[in-house]
């Protein structure tokens, strides 16, 4: 082989290399041009979480921290005194308890309720589109409007709840200033509240089961109820486990209509962990105090959240 062949071949492997190596780094271009354009598509809803979530996150940590002024400014580094004063004070374990007693009164309830009247309002006999529409409407309803119209029901006088008592021969109840009676009543109010948002979910996971199943439970002689409790549960699981999630970090985070009805009375009977949170730091000015309790209810409903899916999840089954 001569020194012209051996070049001619020489070249012809540059040319090949050449060949090969341009189309990756096009590809590579590429794939940065494209990561590049999603950044840039997704830089409003990051600027928008990081102005209203990140930077409220890291500014309720850094306050935390401190002591404040009545003005919010900061006065003193304090170290973790105040999350020792929130674990060392005999009001915060109230609240605690007052805003477990209140879930166990609204989430299981509503559930409860939503669950039957989508069962009842699921067939297409003629008219159900009235009921469902009815037990929907709540849902469009604000806390404010909902717990106005509620202060009325309650009112002890002229209320229609009172009203109804006095018909049936009952005695008139002090719904929102008695302590054993006001944070049933607020449980009441939230109950119908929450039950149009519960109620279109679960009734949208009935409707996701196919007829074929009740079709073949009826051809094996399964009755209705035993239809609902063996086959159609198991798979509205995954619904009814997320509505019970939402349901739980909802009422661990109500607050307006406890401010609107009974402002955490009487007694501290209705005192729950967000109302206690809005009287330390915005009624009191004790900006530091109010964002540790922030900071520990954040971390009470990671936990429960986090048991929920480690414990509750192996029971659901999805399709």
């Amino acid at each position: 082989m001569n020194t012209m062949e051996r070049d001619l071949q020489l070249t012809r492997k540059t040319n090949t290399n050449a060949n090969v190596e341009h189309p990756r780094k096009a590809m590579l271009s590429h794939k940065w041009i494209e990561t590049l354009l999603g950044y840039v598509f997704l830089f409003p809803s990051l600027l928008l979480f990081a102005i209203f979530l990140f930077y409220p996150l890291f500014q309720t940590l850094y306050l935390s921290l401190h002591e404040t002024d009545p003005r919010g400014r900061v006065a003193s580094y304090v170290g973790f005194d105040n999350f020792v004063a929130i674990f060392t004070s005999e009001r915060f374990y109230q609240s605690l308890g007052v805003t477990g007693l209140f879930t166990l009164l609204t989430v299981p309830t509503v559930i409860a309720v939503a669950l039957m009247l989508a069962a009842f309002t699921h067939n297409q006999l003629k008219g159900m589109r009235i009921f469902q529409f009815i037990f929907s409407l709540p849902v469009v309803l604000s806390v404010g409007t909902s717990a106005v119209i509620w202060m009325m029901l309650f009112h002890p006088s002229v209320g229609m709840l009172n009203y109804i008592l006095h018909v049936v021969g009952s005695e008139p109840v002090a719904w929102l200033t008695d302590p054993r009676w006001a944070l049933l009543s607020v449980s009441m109010m939230t109950v119908w509240m929450n039950l149009g948002f519960t109620y279109i979910v679960l009734l949208s996971g009935l409707q996701g089961i196919p007829d074929e199943i009740y079709d073949s439970a009826k051809i094996d002689g399964s009755g209705p109820v035993r239809t609902f409790v063996q086959i159609v549960l198991p798979l509205l699981s995954p619904t009814v486990f997320f509505v019970t999630i939402v349901s739980i970090i909802g009422a661990f985070q109500s607050f307006g209509q406890i401010h609107i009805l009974t402002k955490g009375g009487p007694v501290n009977s209705t005192d729950v962990l967000v109302y206690s949170l809005y009287q330390d730091a915005f009624i009191n000015f004790r900006f530091g105090t109010g964002s540790a309790q922030a900071l520990v209810l954040f971390t009470i409903i990671l936990i429960f959240t986090v048991i929920q899916f480690k414990v509750f999840e192996r029971k659901v089954h999805y399709q």
